[in-house]
């Protein structure tokens, strides 16, 4: 497999590069989890960087593209994801008020 070596940014990987494996796509994963060891015995810390442009894609380029990656601190953790089926129905909001009166046909006042 390939990899390419990736800065990271922000966090206490601030300024290093590690070799990141590529995927089939040839990106590097959009997040990073690094499981970090306690030193008393507990259960180890994990720090979660997202993958950023490394640089915008160039306003003259055809498709605007990004080639390059960087990986930014993302001191929340890790974004909460949930599956998206074609089929499923997004998630259900409150309905603003309802109105006073329905909404009907105007009434026939030539009659």
């Amino acid at each position: 497999m390939k990899s390419e070596d990736t800065p990271f940014e922000g966090g206490p990987m601030d300024g290093r590069v590690l070799p990141v494996l590529l995927g089939i796509t040839g990106h590097p994963p959009k997040t990073y989890r690094i499981p970090v060891p306690d030193p008393h015995g507990g259960p180890p810390t994990v720090l979660v960087y997202r993958r950023v442009p490394r640089t915008p894609g160039t306003p003259g380029s055809r498709t605007g593209l990004t080639r390059r990656w960087k990986y930014e601190y993302a001191p929340e953790g890790p974004q909460p994801r949930r599956l998206n089926w074609p089929w499923s129905k997004p998630e259900a909001t409150p309905r603003s008020k309802p109105e006073a009166t329905p909404r009907s046909k105007p009434e026939d006042t030539d009659g």
